[in-house]
């Protein structure tokens, strides 16, 4: 029997409600326009632009999906975003200018990269308090926690080194010195490889997270593109293992890496002066962060292929994505 219109308006309510219905989504942070966009993956087109603290550059989400953590590195905080209602919650007393982050698996210990104060600051993110602030070396940026937890890496862009951190007595342990300006680390998933980008020396080193060695160098050349501009800054590693992305700067290339030969497969034209990078969660699309051009590229990582641009606002930094 055919339900009565008013029925079937409740029941497509109700389904558009259940959280199956709500499409995964990204968010991007705009450094100079202090805000988010919210990009839905099911249409690749902006739904939302949030507003939220100055020059918003690192973003991250809790473990659950609930929260985001965003460094508003002029505001010399790292905001907390309810993801269920776009608000801010919480403002968690990161030092100053915190550009990058990253969260322990335990859900609560976030470990923040102070550029102007030669810190990292570890925050519990339930209680709000400092649980320390550990000295490193000169302008640090990228962080990174491995995946059990043991060791948060810090990238310090001045002094050219990685500092390895024990999670447990927060004590820095050791140095591995890599090429100029390093400005990204990325662990890969089972915790043994340590991928850094140097933005300046124009490499990624590759290393050995036992010995904390670095066991590859890689290089870059596009052709008509000068050195000069090939700047690796954000690097991604797809979870088949297959792949390594890099995102080149200045040059509006990432580079398309075996993962395992660590042989340069490809170099794919994207937006000016790509920044950072995020698998949509099932893996079929990679988004890259065009800071001068102010947009989204959204790369087929079967194909790889670029299959669209997504506008957002100025000078797009970082981006999450989320079922």
């Amino acid at each position: 029997m055919r339900k009565p219109p008013f029925v079937q308006t409740l029941l497509l309510s109700a389904l558009l409600a259940s959280p199956a219905a709500h499409a995964a989504k990204a968010y991007v942070s705009n450094e100079k326009d202090n805000t988010l966009s919210v990009i839905d993956l099911a249409s690749l087109t902006v739904t939302d632009t949030i507003d939220v603290g100055e020059r918003p550059r690192g973003i991250a989400l809790s473990k659950d999906h609930s929260k985001l953590f965003i460094c508003a590195s002029d505001s010399d905080t790292v905001q907390v975003m309810d993801l269920a209602t776009h608000r801010i919650i919480a403002n968690l007393p990161s030092g100053e200018d915190p550009e990058q982050f990253s969260l322990h698996p335990d859900n609560r210990r976030l470990y923040i990269a102070n550029e102007d104060d030669a810190l990292v600051t570890v925050v519990d993110t339930e209680s709000h308090e400092v649980l320390a602030q550990i000295e490193v070396g000169v302008e640090p940026e990228g962080m990174a926690v491995s995946p059990d937890g043991r060791w948060a890496v810090n990238t310090s862009e001045t002094t050219s080194m990685l500092h390895w951190i024990d999670t447990e007595t927060h004590q820095l342990i050791d140095n591995t010195l890599v090429d100029q300006r390093p400005r990204h680390v990325e662990f890969s998933r089972d915790g043994a490889v340590l991928w850094a980008s140097s933005e300046i020396g124009g490499t990624v080193s590759v290393i050995d997270v036992a010995s904390r060695e670095i066991m590859q160098k890689l290089t870059f050349k596009i052709r008509g593109i000068h050195p000069d501009k090939i700047q690796p800054v954000g690097v991604k590693l797809s979870a088949d293992g297959r792949y390594a992305f890099v995102a080149l700067g200045p040059a509006n290339h990432v580079a398309v890496v075996d993962a395992k030969t660590y042989e340069v497969l490809d170099y794919l034209l994207v937006g000016s002066r790509v920044w950072h990078m995020e698998f949509t969660p099932d893996q079929q699309y990679l988004l890259t962060t065009n800071g001068v051009s102010g947009d989204v590229s959204v790369i087929d990582v079967d194909a790889l292929k670029v299959v669209k641009s997504i506008k957002v606002g100025r000078y797009p930094w970082g981006v999450v994505t989320l079922d």
